[in-house]
């Protein structure tokens, strides 16, 4: 780590970690990546007020055109660099984007890939004892059953990072791109800073009509910590491809193999895992969404069995923001991004985040062709 620091905030601080090897990236896109460290006092219930290090990568072009810049936040599982900058040419969302000339950034919430982890999720007992019995011989008792992180402790982590690329670029507001429950993550954010955000897309938004308003009516039913074995990534996905060859096993490998390297404690866990908080959801409702007037791209993959495209298409009915459209992708699952066809959602998400208009249009339902064939 450099060991040069500097404060932009009374609490929090900014590490340089330099410039990260570029992975895959096409040589002639003059594209650079970095990686920063935000470190912030924690609101995680299991941090218990300490410090966390909130692992931030940057991909932009050597020279970006003056565009706001763009966030991205993950889901429930997979860190944000390993969902959005996959090292295989085509498949990087961040390298999209960046080569359209958007500075573009990607952090992982506390308990997430490279940034700090809460300490109970080194016991590989706070997994449920069906989890653990999937991985080890037996199971053992937990020694934790409470929430290690929250939304509202994420919203916390969202809030020292947009601050942090505020401040580094001299800019007042950020682009939001969430993924599964990075819906509520950056929606529910946006719906909280509107003054520091300027638009969101939001892939498969884990939207819920009966969500619970408060911490206290949100439950984890007393597991804090879950995982997924590469056996279970791939019978996830391989449930909802509805089309033929929907997606490449070399860009699954290269998923799986970035998702270990983000995490070496679950790595040597049984069969190498993947490890992750379960995140207690709560206060975002329709009131909140109703209230919204962010403008708001939703996409939604057909085949996704994971997030209910009807889910979806309620959020985008529910949506207080005057501008709003909803993207169905055929032939596409909750991984649409690593997907054949993605470049229509990169294609999408690149139009409403540079002019807040898909097609020309600020509102309406489009629904993209795909060149697959239906199994």
């Amino acid at each position: 780590m450099n060991s040069k620091m500097k404060n932009f905030v009374v609490s929090t601080a900014v590490f340089l970690l330099g410039t990260a090897a570029a992975q895959a990236a096409q040589p002639l896109t003059g594209l650079k990546r970095s990686e920063y460290e935000v470190v912030v006092k924690s609101t995680a219930p299991g941090m218990d007020g300490g410090n966390v290090r909130l692992y931030v990568r940057e991909v932009s072009a050597v020279k970006p055109r003056e565009k706001i810049p763009v966030l991205f936040v993950h889901g429930a599982g997979t860190p944000a660099e390993v969902a959005f900058d996959v090292p295989v040419a085509g498949y990087s969302w961040m390298e999209y984007l960046a080569e359209h000339g958007f500075r573009t950034y990607a952090t992982d919430m506390t308990g997430y890939g490279r940034s700090s982890r809460p300490s109970q999720m080194g016991d590989r007992c706070n997994l449920s004892a069906e989890q653990q019995r999937e991985e080890f011989p037996e199971a053992c008792k937990a020694t934790f059953a409470s929430a290690l992180t929250t939304m509202a402790s994420d919203w916390d982590d969202i809030d020292a990072v947009v601050d942090f690329i505020r401040k580094q670029l001299n800019v007042k507001k950020v682009n939001l791109v969430g993924w599964s429950q990075g819906g509520p993550r950056t929606a529910g954010y946006a719906a909280r800073h509107p003054d520091k955000v300027s638009a969101v897309v939001v892939l498969a938004p884990a939207y819920n009509r009966k969500a619970a308003a408060t911490a206290a009516d949100a439950t984890i039913d007393g597991v804090a910590i879950t995982k997924q074995s590469q056996q279970d990534f791939l019978d996830q996905w391989d449930g909802q491809t509805g089309c033929v060859n929907q997606y490449d096993p070399a860009v699954a490998t290269a998923v799986w193999n970035e998702m270990l390297a983000s995490d070496p404690v679950g790595a040597k866990w049984g069969t190498g895992v993947r490890r992750a908080p379960r995140v207690p959801t709560f206060g975002w409702t329709p009131r909140e969404v109703a209230a919204t007037r962010t403008p708001v791209m939703m996409v939604t993959g057909l085949t996704d069995r994971q997030v209910n495209p009807d889910w979806v298409r309620e959020m985008y009915a529910d949506l207080g923001a005057s501008k709003k459209v909803l993207i169905e992708l055929p032939c596409a699952s909750h991984n649409a991004m690593w997907e054949h066809g993605n470049e229509r959602l990169f294609d999408a998400s690149f139009q409403w985040l540079d002019a807040t208009r898909y097609k020309g249009k600020t509102t309406g339902t489009f629904v993209l062709e795909s060149d697959l064939t239906k199994k």
